[in-house]
């Protein structure tokens, strides 16, 4: 990806939901932290759960999987909803505002905007592009830029130079029409990974997380990314958000606490919570 750069979004949903309410998208959902994939940790988070962020490293071998199976895909072909919102990245350092699109724009009929959101602006006007099409769109897009670059510079943790190599990426996966989408601005197309309900999605978004921290290792590295942060996942649920496990001290190349390997944040229903207290 050459041409522009952002300065990278920190794994904080406090920044995320800054970000989402500059951009217009009503706070009866924001997104939380819980504490890891573990099916007793799974059970704390509020449900339904619309949408799960994922930001790993990307390795060699990682590199090697996509090629393989971006190559078996377009071999065997897959049925892809015309439902699913889907863009390219094209702007560096822009995956987690693209994660975040992805997630709010496939989730629209449970989300609420203002009158004068640029974000539900964007994705109407940009809703019948093609991937690339939506991908320059963004690159012209003043009110999601300026958003961004001001929400990178908030959080627990100092932001680094846009020139500064970051080797963590951003993916979404979505539930769209009772199928579990994955989708990752970097690859041509949507991903399909089989059919999923309300109740077992964030179960099955969560296994193909579980995949990705066993493709992110090279074998020559697995001795020094033991002790390495790995995978972050975020999901978007529905309730109140739990307690950040993200210490002040990980720094923003990192991105996950050093007491957890993995680390969940939900998008949660807080009008739903306001009932229920």
């Amino acid at each position: 990806m050459e041409g522009q750069r952002w300065l990278p979004l920190e794994a904080n949903p406090d920044v995320m939901n800054q970000f989402l309410r500059q951009l217009g998208l009503v706070p009866s959902w924001q997104f939380g932290d819980v504490y890891g994939l573990d099916p007793e940790l799974l059970t704390l988070v509020p449900r339904p759960v619309c949408a799960v962020l994922l930001l790993f490293p990307v390795t060699e071998k990682y590199e090697s999987f996509r090629l393989e199976e971006e190559a078996k895909i377009k071999a065997q072909g897959q049925e892809v909803s015309s439902e699913v919102y889907f863009m390219k990245q094209t702007i560096g350092n822009a995956c987690g505002t693209i994660g975040l699109i992805h997630a709010v724009a496939n989730n629209q009929t449970l989300l609420e905007f203002e009158a004068d959101s640029p974000l539900k602006m964007f994705i109407m006007q940009s809703s019948k592009m093609s991937p690339e099409e939506k991908a320059t769109f963004l690159e012209k897009d003043e009110s999601i830029r300026v958003t961004h670059e001001s929400s990178a510079q908030e959080g627990q943790t100092e932001a680094p130079s846009v020139d500064e190599k970051v080797d963590l990426h951003f993916i979404a996966f979505v539930n769209v029409g009772g199928h579990l989408y994955e989708l990752d601005g970097r690859k041509p197309f949507p991903i399909v990974h089989g059919k999923t309900t309300e109740d077992s999605f964030l179960e099955d978004a969560t296994v193909l997380g579980n995949k990705q921290k066993v493709w992110q290792k090279s074998k020559e590295n697995q001795a020094s990314q033991a002790s390495a942060p790995e995978t972050t996942l975020c999901c978007c649920a529905g309730r109140q958000s739990l307690r950040r496990v993200l210490g002040a001290e990980t720094s923003r190349t990192e991105t996950i606490s050093t007491k957890a390997s993995f680390l969940l944040s939900s998008l949660q229903d807080q009008a739903r919570h306001n009932q229920e207290c």
